[in-house]
């Protein structure tokens, strides 16, 4: 059984180790992680999928480290296999091309670094089989010789890699920030048909745990049960905090000189692009007849009759813009990178992602002209809510008077 105070694999650093077959790839994995986490084989093309493992790795700490098919497979399946290794990227924090030091940069190398700038990403070319090179060109900041065999370069490998962790290290918060000591948040959770059975999900956890960190305090209920939660307390809360599906209701009972926002607003700007996301909910009032909403998830779960993804969302998209869209669901890591004919995006809070990939995920929809907003933000504005759940946000607020 996992351990419940693990840090999640969201909240981890992503370490992305790419390069040709047969360059070594899972054999410096292994010798970075020491662990035989990868495969390792003379045979070419022995990874043919991503292979991620969270663990601990010092001096980094808490890491998922992933190693990816060669950039140079070959055939059909082969190229699906590369599409697989550059998706990789969009939840990549730090890259290690891994390229055979006797061999030098491929064609495809030289494309994956000329892609790593593009996107700003911090990388490191690790040159390997380093045992077996007669002559070395001389290093630049990015390029370091290494041998999984022997072990050359492989610790200073690992403090590269942590000192891009700690300049990668973020000091943004989920709500602490609009809490001080000792400030009372009342935390409304539904727990219906699709609440996962004896836990709490990780928004949840999450949110509780940074208020316990900051020194505030904090009460749950049902929203059924916030009015007479309310009634009873000795002191006004600073916040309320829900489920976006109980928006309406809370927004009801909550009074109106205490702040009320949702977890997938917190958490859009927690790890997403809250403005973009505000600006984007203006396009669910401009949805006709057979446009093309894409609705995506960024977990897998077992889908139920009440969906908020596949059910309830397009109901009350339907109710709000008195049109019928078509629609197109998507979960867990597939997200299309092509959104032609998409006229709106609506993705859920993204807490099972990283904030790479949910900013990679922003970003293809912007620079495709796609408005995207998600589930939480979408909801408020479909109940005439949205700028009352962004009273914690003044300068976001605004965007709507613009």
């Amino acid at each position: 059984m996992a351990n419940l105070n693990e840090t999640v694999s969201a909240e981890r650093v992503h370490i992305g180790f790419f390069g040709m077959r047969n360059a070594g790839k899972s054999s410096l994995v292994n010798a970075v992680t020491g662990q035989e986490l990868a495969v390792v084989s003379e045979v070419k093309g022995t990874t043919t999928d991503p292979v991620k493992k969270a663990m601990e790795l010092l001096p980094l700490g808490p890491v998922v480290v992933i190693d990816t098919p060669g950039l140079d497979d070959e055939g059909a399946l082969g190229e699906k296999r590369v599409q697989k290794a550059r998706q990789i990227l969009a939840q990549t924090d730090i890259a290690v091309l891994v390229v055979d030091g006797a061999a030098g940069l491929s064609g495809e190398d030289r494309d994956l670094i000329g892609l790593l700038k593009e996107r700003n990403l911090p990388y490191i070319v690790a040159m390997n089989k380093s045992d077996l090179l007669a002559e070395r060109t001389p290093a630049d900041g990015h390029t370091l010789f290494v041998s999984a065999k022997t072990g050359e370069g492989v610790n200073e490998l690992k403090e590269k890699l942590g000192a891009f962790a700690k300049s990668a290290g973020s000091e943004k918060r989920i709500v602490a920030d609009l809490l001080a000591p000792g400030d009372l948040a009342v935390l409304v959770i539904p727990v219906d048909e699709a609440a996962p059975k004896g836990r709490l999900i990780l928004p949840q956890q999450q949110t509780m745990r940074e208020i316990l960190d900051f020194h505030g305090s904090f009460i749950t209920c049902q929203h059924t049960e916030l009015k007479e939660t309310l009634r009873m307390l000795a002191v006004k809360p600073k916040i309320v905090i829900t489920d976006s599906q109980a928006f309406g209701k809370v927004a009801a009972d909550t009074p109106a000189d205490v702040l009320l926002t949702s977890f997938s607003i917190l958490f859009a700007r927690y790890k997403g692009d809250l403005p973009t996301l505000v600006e984007g909910a203006a396009a669910l009032a401009a949805l006709r007849d057979g446009d093309r909403v894409l609705i995506s998830e960024g977990c897998t779960h077992h889908r139920q009759c009440s969906d908020i993804g596949t059910v309830k969302l397009p109901g009350w998209i339907e109710k709000f813009s008195g049109a019928k869209p078509e629609y197109v669901f998507t979960s867990g890591g597939e997200f299309p990178e092509n959104l032609s004919g998409v006229k709106l995006v609506v993705h859920c809070g993204g807490c099972m992602l990283n904030e790479k990939e949910m900013q990679h995920r922003i970003r293809t929809a912007v620079s495709a002209g796609v408005p995207i907003v998600n589930y939480g933000i979408a909801i408020a504005q479909m109940h005439g809510i949205l700028a009352r759940s962004l009273e914690p946000f003044p300068a976001i607020r605004s965007l709507l008077d613009a």
